[in-house]
């Protein structure tokens, strides 16, 4: 029964967020290749088909509108299982914050509001 209640909820959650905007997945290999290089950055580690990594990908691409300057970027780990991996990701989504120079200064798991996210920006002077 339990199972069931959390379904409907995923599914409910996804019908609510259908058809926003989502932060669009990038290769890591691309993203590992703009890290360190003078500006924090921002990496979402998540899944089109987890429900708070869509409403995740949907605050993000808000953020990302509104500050077109932040190094913000989405990597699918279900289409690179290895990412996943190489970071021992245990659930999704997950966020990690580069420094500057490119080392990793903050991690979460689940999903941030707009106002964490603005905090979080602000701390690490995106």
């Amino acid at each position: 029964m339990k199972t069931l209640a959390t379904l409907a909820i995923a599914l409910l959650a996804l019908n609510l967020t259908a058809g926003e905007p989502s932060l669009r997945d990038t290769p890591y290999n691309f993203v590992k290749m703009n890290i360190g290089h003078g500006k924090p950055h921002f990496l979402e580690l998540g899944s089109d088909e987890c429900p708070g990594c869509v409403i995740m990908g949907q605050t993000l691409y808000s953020v990302s509108k509104e500050n077109p300057n932040y190094n913000i970027s989405y990597v699918n780990i279900i289409k690179d299982r290895s990412v996943a991996q190489k970071f021992s990701i245990q659930m999704i989504p997950t966020q990690i914050v580069y420094d500057k120079e490119g080392l990793e200064v903050y991690r979460h798991t689940g999903t941030l509001s707009k106002d964490e996210l603005s905090t979080l920006f602000a701390k690490y002077e995106f």
